[in-house]
């Protein structure tokens, strides 16, 4: 293991002045080393692409799953928008609407705002039954391309897999002009790919199951999709008619805000909901300020211990920007649903050294000119 480490850091230190990931990953930072010490175990992937369109990555490979968690938000909150813009629809994004058995009657845009302000599960969940699986998977390709993502599910409720999407009601003055029926979706289909299987145990119920946890049939969303999502949004004129989202100008205008503003300038300001708590790339292990002139459009996912982050990063005082998407697994007791998981200690500061040293590399970069 030792050899194997030496090797992998003298790679990183050959690599380092034209790689921003073998930069970060050879930084004399224990928070990045003591990650780099047990790779396999973290299950470590990460992708960045510079302002020139120049793709990096470490590890990324499609076939070995983690979970995604959170970051499943960002896709559907896209659908969700695209499903407003669309001249079939009968409402927009400002329409309110209720679904059935919810107490809350809301509109796209304020579920869109807990998403990326808090990572709200219920507003996903709102949208997900807005959406359906047939439709959000449809849309993403997976049903007729086999794109590498599969959304499922919904996020933090006991119905999570249920194959119906409850009945939605659209208002205008107060007043129901539009109901969508319960639809049923296909049945999920267990997943093949690699690590599907995991760890040695979890908790079903308050009893512990002695045996790996199957995620076969929970949601999936690779590296390289999502960052290719990210890069589909803030660079649209790269790619054909076909895989630039459709959303109008108040709509995109209003998704960019909701991405970047902090918690607070959102209008939660419980001390809770600092502004690095859903910001993990640069700021996500402090709790101070992030500054005026460093803007992070993302989205993050946590859950069974994996951390996920893809963000477009954006330094105008230096005149910076990239993008960056990394996942780490902490999970060292190998059991799942324990509410054991070493996000503080050692996921989340990877993830901010990560993104500072990735910033800084470009930083040295724009100063060597």
């Amino acid at each position: 293991m030792k050899k194997l480490l030496f090797a992998l850091l003298l790679l990183c230190m050959s690599c380092s002045n034209n790689d921003p990931i073998q930069f970060a990953l050879a930084a004399d930072s224990n928070k990045i080393q003591r990650v780099m010490q047990n790779l396999d175990a973290y299950e470590v992937q990460i992708m960045v692409t510079d302002a020139d369109g120049n793709d990096f990555e470490f590890q990324v490979n499609d076939k070995n799953y983690f979970y995604p968690a959170s970051s499943v938000k960002f896709p559907v909150a896209l659908l969700a928008l695209e499903k407003a813009n669309n001249k079939l629809s009968n409402f927009d994004s400002s329409t309110i609407f209720q679904v059935e058995g919810d107490s809350v009657q809301t509109n796209i845009r304020k579920e869109i705002t807990k998403i990326f302000a808090v990572s709200d599960n219920d507003a996903y969940n709102r949208l997900f039954e807005l959406m359906g699986q047939f439709e959000i998977n449809t849309k993403l390709g997976y049903g007729k391309k086999l794109a590498p993502i599969r959304i499922s599910h919904r996020v933090g409720t006991t119905d999570a897999s249920a194959i119906f999407t409850k009945p939605v009601a659209f208002f205008n003055d107060d007043r129901i002009f539009y109901e969508r029926i319960a639809m049923k979706n296909n049945p999920i289909e267990s997943l093949k790919l690699n690590r599907i299987q995991k760890g040695k145990g979890f908790y079903r119920n308050d009893s512990l199951i002695s045996e790996p946890m199957d995620f076969s049939k929970k949601n999936y969303l690779p590296i390289a999709t999502l960052h290719k999502i990210m890069k589909r949004l803030h660079n649209p004129n790269e790619y054909g008619p076909r895989e630039r989202f459709d959303l109008d100008k108040s709509d995109r205008e209003f998704l960019l805000k909701a991405m970047s503003k902090t918690p607070k300038q959102q209008g939660f300001t419980d001390p809770e909901y600092y502004d690095g708590y859903v910001k993990f790339f640069m700021f996500g292990d402090s709790k101070e300020p992030i500054p005026d002139h460093i803007k992070i459009f993302n989205k993050v996912g946590y859950a069974y211990g994996y951390l996920t982050d893809c963000a477009h990063i954006i330094d105008t005082k230096n005149q910076i920007s990239f993008t960056i998407t990394a996942t780490i697994h902490v999970n060292k007791n190998q059991i799942f649903n324990d509410d054991t998981y070493e996000y503080d200690e050692i996921g989340i500061p990877f993830l901010a050294e990560l993104g500072r040293q990735v910033h800084q590399f470009y930083l040295n970069k724009k100063q060597q000119k």
